[in-house]
C-alpha cells in the first residue's frame, strides 16, 4: 500500500496573507502533475463549526454536500481542485475536544488522566490520517497527497495543540512524506523602498522553536523578491534559496498557480517528498488563458448586490466567485456595486439622505440585481424594495435563499394586495405568512439544525428559463442552508397571480425555484447555487443572470449547456474535452457560451 504524502501550509507575521489560496494553488499544481489531491483545513477556534459564527468576524459560511458548515477556505479548495469535500475535512478545536471528551465519557481511556498531550494531540493526528484516506475526486481509493492548511498565525495560543500534534505527526510519517510550506510576509517600507526580511526571520525562528522546520518559504510581497533578499532569508531561515518562492501581488488569484509553476514550486515539493519524478509537467493551459482573458476584459457588466453584510466582501465570497466565473464566460468585466439593504429603506431617507440617494443611484444604474441569503430582519425591507424595483422595471434579478423569500413577500404585497404579507421570521403574528418556519427545525438550538447540504429539486415546468439553463434536466442537486420556507398553503394563490414555482422538492410541498415567466430574468431559489460554481464551469443561474444583464440570455439558453464553458466532444469533434483544451483545436462554435470556450482553447479573446 502506497504511503500518503502530506503538505502542511502554515502562516506567519500577520493573518490574511492568503494561506487558503496558496494551499489551493499548491493542490492544483500537484494535481496538474498527475497526482490525486485532497485537502484539510484546521481552524483552532473552539466552535464546533463555522455555522454559528458572524460573517463579519469570519466571512461566509461555506456549505458542503454532506451539510457541513465550514470555513470559506474549503470553498477555495473545491473551486481550485474541483473536488467534493466532507465536513471532516474541516478540523476545529471544538470537534477535537468533543471527540476526546465523548471517548472519556464512554470510558475509552481506562481511567487515565486525559491531557492535551497525548490525548488531544493523538486525536488530531488520527483525524488527519483518517480523513486523508477519504476520496474526494469521485475516484476509488485514497489520494496521493493531502494538503493541510493550519489556520491562524504561528504563535497563537489556540494553535499550540495543533502545532505540537503536527510536529509529532511529521516524525510519525517520516522524512520524505511530510513537506512544510511557511507563508510569511516580506514588507516593503515606503520610506526606504527596501524589502525587509526580519518579520519572516522571527516567524521562522518561532516555528522552529515549536518543533517544526519549514522546507519551503512562500513569501508574500508587493513585488518579486530580490536575489540578495532570498540569500538573506536562506541564510537566516536555513532554507535553500531554490525553495524560497515569491507570491507577489497579481491582478487576480488565478495567477497564483502560475506563479508557483514558474518558480518550480512543484519540483521543490517533489524533492522534499522524495517523489521519484514528476508524472506530468504542469501546463495549466486552462488557467493561463483564463487568467489572461480575465485581465483583458474591458466591457463592463454591473451587478448590484443588495445585502446586509456589504461592508465585508468575504461574507459573499462564493457569490463573488460565481459572478466572476459567469462574467468571464460571457466575456464581460464584472463590476459589483455593494448596496447596503437598509440604505434603501424609508427610515434612511429621513436619517441619512445622502446614503439613501447613493444606494438608490447604485441600484438604478445596475444591469442586474442579486439579493443573497441572510438572517435577521435588518435590511429586509430594503431587499423587498430591491426585488420590487427589479420586477417592475424588468431588471434581471436573482434571489438566493432569503432573496427568494423576499421576492415572494414582495409579490404577495404588490400583486396580491396583501399589505401585511411577511415571513414569520420577521413578524410571527402576521395574518398572511408567505414564509414559515420549517416543521423539522429547532427553535432552541442554532448550530447544525437548519436544512443543510445537497438536496434534490425536481422541475415542475419543462419550458422555463431555469430548466433550460440546467440543460433540460428533470432534477438537480444543489446545496441548502435555511430554516424558513415558502408557505405551501400560499402557493396556489401566488401561482394564480402569475408567480411560477418551477422547482420543488421530491414531496412537492417545499418550494425551491420561483420565476416570473413574462419577465426578462426574474428567478429566486431556496438553495445556494454559488457553492458549486467552478472556474470554467459557472453556475447555471449565475450564468443566466450575467447573460440577461448583458443582453446574451437567448444565446445562453440556446447553448443547452449546464453551467459549463467546456465544449462537449460532439460539438468540438475531438476525442475528449481534455485533449481539446490541451491541443487547442476545438472547432469554432456558434453561440456565445461556446464562443468563450473556443477563446479559452485557442488562447484568443474576441
Amino acid at each position: 500500500m502506497k504511503k500518503m504524502k502530506y503538505v502542511l501550509v502554515t502562516g506567519g507575521v500577520v493573518s490574511g496573507l492568503g494561506k487558503g489560496v496558496t494551499a489551493s494553488s499548491i493542490g492544483l499544481l500537484l494535481k496538474e502533475c498527475g497526482l490525486r489531491v485532497t485537502s484539510i483545513k484546521i481552524d483552532p477556534y473552539l466552535n464546533k463549526d463555522a455555522g454559528t459564527m458572524s460573517p463579519f468576524e469570519h466571512g461566509e459560511v461555506f456549505v458542503l454536500d454532506d451539510g457541513g458548515e465550514v470555513d470559506l477556505d474549503l470553498g477555495n479548495y473545491e473551486r481550485f481542485l474541483d473536488v467534493q469535500l466532507t465536513s471532516d475535512n474541516n478540523i476545529t478545536t471544538g470537534k477535537i475536544y468533543q471527540f476526546v471528551l465523548d471517548k472519556e465519557r464512554k470510558g475509552d481511556y481506562l481511567g487515565k488522566t486525559v491531557q492535551v498531550v497525548p490525548h488531544i494531540t493523538d486525536a488530531i493526528q488520527e483525524w488527519i490520517e483518517r480523513v486523508a484516506m477519504i476520496p474526494v475526486d469521485g475516484k476509488e481509493g485514497p489520494a496521493d497527497v493531502c494538503v493541510i492548511e493550519l489556520g491562524g498565525t504561528i504563535g497563537d495560543i489556540e494553535s499550540m495543540p495543533f502545532i505540537e500534534a503536527l510536529g509529532q505527526f511529521s516524525c510519525r510519517v517520516g522524512v520524505g512524506n511530510f513537506c512544510l510550506i511557511h507563508v510569511s510576509l516580506v514588507p516593503v517600507l515606503n520610506v526606504v523602498g527596501e524589502q525587509k526580511t526580519k518579520p519572516t526571520q522571527h516567524s521562522v525562528r518561532g516555528l522552529r522553536g515549536l518543533g517544526l522546520t519549514p522546507n519551503i518559504l512562500a513569501c508574500r510581497s508587493t513585488m518579486a523578491l530580490d536575489d540578495n533578499v532570498k540569500e538573506k532569508l536562506s541564510q537566516f531561515c536555513h532554507v535553500s534559496a531554490e525553495h524560497i518562492i515569491t507570491l507577489y501581488d497579481v491582478p487576480n488569484i488565478w495567477h497564483i498557480p502560475l506563479l508557483l509553476r514558474d518558480q518550480k514550486a512543484h519540483e521543490a515539493i517533489f524533492k522534499v517528498l522524495n517523489l521519484p519524478s514528476i508524472t506530468e509537467e504542469p501546463s495549466l493551459m486552462e488557467w493561463t488563458t483564463r487568467a489572461a482573458i480575465c485581465d483583458k476584459l474591458h466591457e463592463p457588466v454591473r451587478i448590484a448586490i443588495v445585502g446586509k453584510y456589504t461592508g465585508l466582501s468575504d461574507t459573499y465570497l462564493s457569490i463573488l466567485k460565481a459572478l466572476l466565473h459567469a462574467s468571464v464566460a460571457c466575456g464581460k468585466k464584472l463590476i459589483v456595486d455593494w448596496v447596503p439593504a437598509s440604505d434603501l429603506e424609508d427610515m434612511t431617507e429621513i436619517e441619512n439622505l445622502d446614503a439613501y440617494k447613493a444606494a438608490w443611484k447604485l441600484l438604478k444604474s445596475a444591469d442586474g440585481v442579486l439579493v443573497p441569503g441572510g438572517f435577521g430582519d435588518r435590511g429586509v425591507q430594503g431587499k423587498i424594495l430591491a426585488a420590487k424595483h427589479a420586477r417592475e422595471n424588468r431588471i434581471p434579478f436573482l434571489g438566493i435563499c432569503l432573496g427568494m423569500q423576499v421576492a415572494v413577500i414582495e409579490f404577495a404585497r404588490s400583486v396580491l394586495g396583501l399589505k401585511d404579507a411577511n415571513s414569520t421570521e420577521f413578524d410571527p403574528s402576521t395574518r398572511n405568512p408567505c414564509v414559515i418556519f420549517m416543521p423539522e427545525g429547532s427553535k432552541t438550538h442554532k448550530g447544525g439544525t437548519m436544512r443543510l447540504g445537497s438536496r434534490r429539486t425536481h422541475f415542475q415546468v419543462s419550458d422555463c428559463k431555469s430548466v433550460k439553463l440546467y440543460g433540460n434536466r428533470r432534477f438537480i442537486d444543489e446545496r441548502h442552508r435555511h430554516r424558513y420556507e415558502v408557505n405551501p398553503d400560499m402557493v396556489a394563490r401566488l401561482e394564480n397571480a402569475g408567480l411560477s414555482f418551477t422547482g420543488k422538492d421530491q414531496t412537492g410541498q417545499r418550494m425551491e425555484i420561483i420565476e416570473l415567466p413574462d419577465h426578462p430574468y426574474y428567478i429566486g431559489v431556496q438553495f445556494h447555487p454559488e457553492f458549486k460554481s467552478r472556474p470554467g464551469k459557472p453556475s447555471a443561474l449565475f450564468l443566466g443572470l450575467i447573460g440577461a444583464a448583458c443582453g446574451q440570455l437567448n444565446a445562453v439558453l440556446q447553448s443547452g449547456l449546464e453551467s459549463q464553458e467546456k465544449v462537449n466532444c460532439e460539438t468540438v469533434n475531438c476525442p475528449s474535452n481534455k485533449k481539446a483544451y490541451q491541443n487547442g483545436y476545438a472547432t469554432k462554435p456558434t453561440n456565445i457560451i461556446t464562443d468563450a470556450v473556443y477563446s479559452y482553447c485557442n488562447g484568443v479573446h474576441s
